[in-house]
């Protein structure tokens, strides 16, 4: 008890219990990226969480937030799901022992019953597995995927409309509400 008090004399912003921004931190519920371009080119009418099988190099570079998640996508190979084309670049000093390969192929892990309701639909139904963000959940990496029809080019730019209109009606309202 004694040393906790010296401690804490010594060095008043060290608190015995953790602030709030430490729990926050030490949950490791955190963003890693997102895919913005798939809100853009794609109507995401479901989304799935999907664990994802990493080596341990990569899960570092993912704490360093290492990653080119734009050009990413899940595809079904052998009644399973993989995600291609995201690149996780490695640290140099992490991967000193192994052949990084930044681009591979990476397995997603789902339950069996998602997995057949996923490739039906793929398959079926003619939508698109797309990846629309990364994060950190209880320390482990999980990708959301988002069942997807892609957009056309009209409706890109009424969804283009729409979003000025909102931006545009925001600031009248800021505008009138400093004035009155």
């Amino acid at each position: 008890m004694a040393c906790r008090a010296v401690a804490h004399a010594q060095f008043p912003e060290t608190d015995l219990t953790m602030s709030s921004d430490r729990k926050k931190n030490a949950s490791g519920d955190a963003t890693i990226a997102l895919n913005k371009r798939a809100r853009h080119e794609y109507h995401i009418e479901e989304r799935h969480e999907a664990g994802l099988a990493l080596q341990g190099w990569e899960v570092k570079s993912l704490r360093a937030g290492r990653i080119n998640f734009g050009d990413a996508y899940a595809m079904v190979k052998d009644g399973e799901i993989y995600l291609f084309g995201a690149s996780i670049p490695p640290l140099a000093s992490a991967s000193t022992h192994v052949l990084a390969e930044d681009r591979r192929t990476r397995k997603l892990l789902l339950h069996r019953a998602e997995i057949d309701k996923l490739i039906g639909a793929v398959e079926r139904k003619g939508y698109t597995l797309i990846p629309t963000a990364m994060y950190w959940k209880n320390n482990r990496v999980k990708v959301e995927l988002g069942l997807a029809r892609g957009k056309q080019a009209h409706d890109k730019r009424a969804a283009e409309k729409e979003r000025d209109w909102q931006r545009e009606k925001q600031a009248a309202l800021r505008a009138k509400n400093r004035l009155g």
